[in-house]
């Protein structure tokens, strides 16, 4: 019978799923590379498989290495979730949390949010990481970060959703253009229009076409950009007209730019802004409370 596998041995060996690199696998798991070269040897010695084909160049699993790994995966998040639960058994915000974030919102509503748990938890952790809605998600699966704050919905299995608020999004053109001066634009007049938006990955692409009842098919993208910046930057250049959320604007982001703002007058366009967390962990509690703070913060802005 195979022994037990250590939870060690697991997450170096999913350290080097990821990074595909040995030397980078150690330098994240804080070992040296033969300590953890040794740990996956042990690991497959204890299981009586090949987890690694060493006889490539290129770092890779075997077949059964991708089934473990993917097991591993799942057994080292229930072992951060039992960490979490006795930790729960305390006062709330005494232990850290990692928050994902998506670019699109934090930072317009992080500095207002940080600030307020810095006041009122002075001894709170809070580590941020910002990445596109579907990295977070994989990481938040992988037991990597906590909780979530993205635009909502986004397919997800195994998580709970919770909405904080709603946030519109408003045409952008650049004054002076065909837009700015029919100030009565609705979400029809877009079809066919040099709409530009965030590249593939970014969930306010998606978001803005669906508020907008618009298709791929039904606009023109002369340019896809990786930050609002550079969509406000193009729109100031008359390469075309945007969509930007209202956060973005009160958040100053136009300042110093020829752009301004104008809402649709066919209906109000918007996306919805919340929380996600696993099903599984025991902090929902602390994470509810977090909302709540968000939306106390959201009421004293208005």
């Amino acid at each position: 019978m195979a022994n037990l596998p250590t939870l060690k041995q697991l997450k170096y060996l999913c350290a080097v799923a990821e990074l595909k690199h040995f030397s980078q696998a150690a330098k994240a798991c804080f070992v040296s590379q033969s300590t953890l070269s040794a740990g996956i040897i042990e690991l497959e010695q204890s299981l009586g498989v090949t987890l690694i084909d060493r006889s490539q160049k290129q770092v890779s699993l075997t077949a059964i290495g991708r089934e473990v790994r993917q097991r591993a995966v799942s057994i080292l998040t229930e072992a951060d979730d039992l960490v979490a639960l006795a930790e729960s058994a305390h006062e709330p915000f005494t232990t850290e949390m990692r928050l994902g974030v998506i670019p699109t919102i934090a930072p317009f509503l992080l500095p207002d949010i940080l600030k307020a748990l810095r006041q009122r938890y002075p001894k709170f952790k809070l580590y941020i990481r910002e990445d596109q809605s579907g990295n977070l998600l994989r990481d938040l699966a992988a037991g990597e970060l906590d909780l979530l704050l993205l635009a909502l919905p986004y397919p997800a299995e195994g998580v709970t959703n919770m909405h904080l608020f709603y946030d519109e999004l408003l045409l952008a053109c650049n004054k002076g253009s065909e837009y700015s001066r029919d100030k009565k634009l609705t979400t029809k007049e877009l079809k066919n229009t040099d709409l530009l938006l965030l590249e593939e990955g970014h969930c306010l692409r998606d978001h803005v076409l669906e508020a907008c009842e618009l298709n791929n098919s039904d606009i023109k993208v002369p340019y896809y950009a990786t930050s609002l910046n550079t969509v406000i930057q193009m729109v100031a250049n008359d390469i075309g007209i945007s969509i930007l959320p209202k956060m973005a604007v009160d958040a100053n982001i136009l300042r110093g730019t020829t752009v301004e703002t104008h809402p649709f007058v066919d209906k109000k366009v918007q996306r919805s802004i919340g929380l996600m967390w696993r099903n599984s962990s025991p902090r929902q509690t602390e994470y509810m409370q977090v909302g709540e703070l968000i939306n106390e913060g959201m009421a004293n802005y208005k």
